[in-house]
């Protein structure tokens, strides 16, 4: 018997779980049940589900955050409103304007756009309107807090249940892997902030957008393994920075995916992307410098 989430209801919210467990390219979805229909949350979870779900009469479609894995489906759910944050709604104008935000340049770029036109579907989207953190939306059956968490995205939204206990927390997803913060406009230090921002609802389930997904009260070593991903990538590094090291032999060390993976357009611009951020911080810090020759060293080193 395999360990793949299980779809869940709980009374007017539905856990939707995405194909291959919500790894990526899919996540997870959650259908709101409100009024003579409901709210699709990020739609990227299982086209046939999705389809099924449509049936009802869909009021609107919510966004988490921009990236690609969380709207694959969007054509199912068209002249449906979409509302996501303002702060994350320029990467759905242009497809130019979404691979800049990720800082994806040569090569990167062009297997990116065709990752992005081809498997996500990616078109210009207009949005009905924004989604506001700190706000409470009253849907009827459902109150739901929206919360503003950035640093996976200067956008990213996480939507809480407060009459059920439940927090829906999207790419701040609690797996092993740990956080992703590589893209142009995400933060190390903000994505540690909206960790403990999120821990401290102290809701009774945690729903994430990959992966396990429903989390009945995790526990503190749930939160401690998965920030800690964040030190122990930082910590790695420095210890390789006891020796000037370029960029390219930074990216070739695997601190964030182990070993080498294909397709390179994808693992390695990940490893560039995140250690990237973890430079720039060690900088910020003075803790690191880039020296004249394009390679970087501990501060205490040079």
């Amino acid at each position: 018997m395999d360990n793949l989430p299980r779809e869940m209801h709980f009374g007017p919210l539905w856990f939707i779980p995405g194909e291959k467990g919500g790894r990526y390219p899919f996540s997870h979805s959650l259908f709101l049940e409100v009024g003579d229909g409901g709210i699709i949350v990020d739609p990227a979870s299982h086209m046939e589900r999705l389809q099924e779900l449509r049936k009802n009469k869909i009021h609107a479609v919510w966004l988490s955050h921009w990236h690609e894995d969380h709207f694959t489906y969007l054509d199912l759910f068209n002249n449906v409103p979409i509302f996501i944050s303002k702060d994350d709604y320029p990467p759905l104008t242009d497809i130019d304007v979404f691979l800049d935000w990720y800082g994806l340049e040569g090569e990167y770029r062009s297997y990116w756009h065709t990752l992005v036109m081809e498997k996500f579907h990616y078109r210009p989207r207009e949005m009905a309107g924004f989604l506001e953190g700190d706000s409470v939306l009253d849907l009827g059956s459902l109150k739901v807090k929206i919360i503003h968490c950035p640093g996976h995205t200067p956008g990213h939204l996480a939507f809480y249940f407060p009459a059920l206990e439940i927090a829906f927390i999207g790419d701040y997803d609690l797996t092993p892997f740990g956080p992703w913060y590589g893209d142009r406009f995400s933060s190390i230090e903000d994505t540690l902030r909206s960790i403990e921002l999120l821990r401290s609802l102290k809701a009774k389930i945690y729903i994430t957008g990959h992966e396990t997904g429903v989390f009945f009260q995790p526990d503190e070593e749930v939160w401690e393994r998965y920030r800690n991903v964040i030190f122990q990538r930082e910590t790695r590094l420095m210890e390789f920075l006891q020796e000037p090291r370029t960029i390219k032999e930074i990216v070739n060390a695997c601190f964030v995916y182990g070993k080498p993976r294909e397709p390179k357009g994808f693992f390695e611009f990940g490893e560039w992307a995140i250690m990237s951020k973890h430079l720039e911080k060690l900088i910020r810090e003075e803790k690191a410098v880039k020296l004249p020759d394009d390679r970087y060293i501990l501060l205490s080193r040079c």
